[in-house]
């Protein structure tokens, strides 16, 4: 609500003692040390500022129906139900799903995630990167989301399926804007320069986690410098494309870890940054360490700013005066320097609870251009550009949208 007195101090909101997570079937949601210190908090053990709406029921006729049975039809995955996101009910019913291209099995085996996994995965379909961009081309949208599993058992660990469906679309509609969620390929650069010359628009890699929790996080073979590095080269090899990643919280890191790793991000040119808060999938899954409250996820928000990341609206935090833009400004230690092409393409962060990296992921770039590089198109813009969530979706007085956060009630 808007005014009211804050759960925390800023200066508190984040953890300064790091842990270690660890996985106990044993355990019950109730009785994670995130859910205990909730409860010694508030007296629940799941903090009030979750709130997503559930899918509809398989008889309602939704859009959620409508683009599930869709799905089917084509024989096309969506990490939305692989990974179990909490989103789905809301993104769905908008019209938008995230597409899971290289099928449903990964070779590798990360603490977090709820996709199913084996090291000798089924064969790719060969006619999925025309069937993806078929479908794509019917949803009339403006902006998609694609990502996939990540495939070790193929030589350039699926980077040309990739590339051929990112292809197919900008075939079917050049102007559609293509988000590619992509593995690390092994750290293969070649790879990634093939996807980075595909025509795609926002080059994306999860991060996932700060760099002391990578080898309880996430497989083996995944490593905090071979991301960042991967998602460095895109960008050096394609200096147009947006480069994006996302960072989980709740697993123990502290705040100055979660600090370094914006500034190591920044150092490495990406342009977008997600926060949001890890949910166990399972009891087979890593533990929750924290709820990390909207307060904390707002002091982030604000710490990027000042490394020079733009920041977006987040989803959800508390209400607050929106912060008019800066001036270009000295780069932060680390980063690199502004280049003359960058005028007028700031970065930006969403930084909020139930935040995913491909959560309303048009919407937030949509904002961005408003914002930014076409402002003076602002109501024409919020009016047609096509994400699912449009007729959800106002434009308010300060160039935000309505759709990509929810005010505090």
């Amino acid at each position: 609500m808007p005014g009211a007195v804050p759960r925390t101090q800023w200066s508190d909101a984040l953890r300064v003692e790091a842990l270690t997570p660890h996985v106990d079937v044993k355990l019950k949601g109730d009785e994670m040390p995130a859910a205990l210190r909730e409860k010694e908090r508030s007296g629940r053990t799941r903090p009030d500022w979750f709130r997503v709406p559930a899918p509809p029921p398989k008889s309602a006729a939704t859009k959620y129906t409508e683009l599930k049975e869709g799905l089917r039809e084509l024989k096309l995955n969506t990490v939305c139900e692989e990974a179990q996101c909490p989103n789905i009910g809301e993104c769905w019913n908008g019209g938008t799903g995230t597409i899971m291209l290289l099928g449903d099995t990964c070779t590798r085996a990360c603490r977090f995630c709820a996709v199913k996994t084996s090291p000798t995965p089924p064969p790719p379909d060969e006619d999925e990167p025309f069937n993806t961009a078929k479908a794509i081309a019917e949803w009339g949208l403006d902006y998609v989301v694609l990502t996939s599993v990540d495939r070790d058992d193929m030589p350039d660990g699926g980077a040309n399926h990739f590339a051929m469906t990112v292809d197919f679309i900008k075939v079917w509609n050049p102007s559609i804007l293509v988000e590619c969620l992509v593995s690390d390929f092994a750290g293969d650069l070649a790879a990634v320069e093939r996807l980075a010359e595909s025509g795609l628009d926002v080059y994306a890699h999860n991060i996932e986690t700060v760099e002391r929790l990578q080898p309880f996080v996430r497989d083996k073979r995944a490593g905090y410098r071979q991301s960042l590095s991967v998602l460095k080269h895109a960008k050096v090899h394609n200096p147009k494309l947006y480069t994006k990643t996302s960072i989980m919280l709740g697993l123990g890191e502290t705040r100055d870890e979660i600090v370094q790793t914006m500034r190591d991000l920044r150092a490495a040119d990406v342009d977008v940054l997600t926060l949001g808060q890890y949910l166990r999938p399972s009891p087979a899954h890593l533990a929750v360490e924290d709820y990390v409250t909207p307060e904390a996820f707002a002091e982030l928000q604000v710490i990027g700013e000042e490394l020079g990341f733009k920041c977006a609206p987040s989803h959800p935090t508390p209400a607050r005066p929106p912060t008019p833009p800066s001036p270009p400004s000295a780069a932060p230690p680390g980063a690199p320097p502004r280049r003359a092409a960058e005028r007028g393409r700031d970065r930006y962060v969403a930084s909020g609870p139930m935040v995913r990296s491909s959560y309303k992921a048009g919407e937030f770039f949509l904002e961005h251009m408003i914002r930014t590089e076409r402002a003076g198109e602002a109501a024409q813009l919020a009016k047609e550009f096509r994400t699912g969530h449009q007729h959800k979706r106002e434009l308010r007085g300060d160039n935000t949208l309505s759709t990509t956060h929810t005010d505090a009630s």
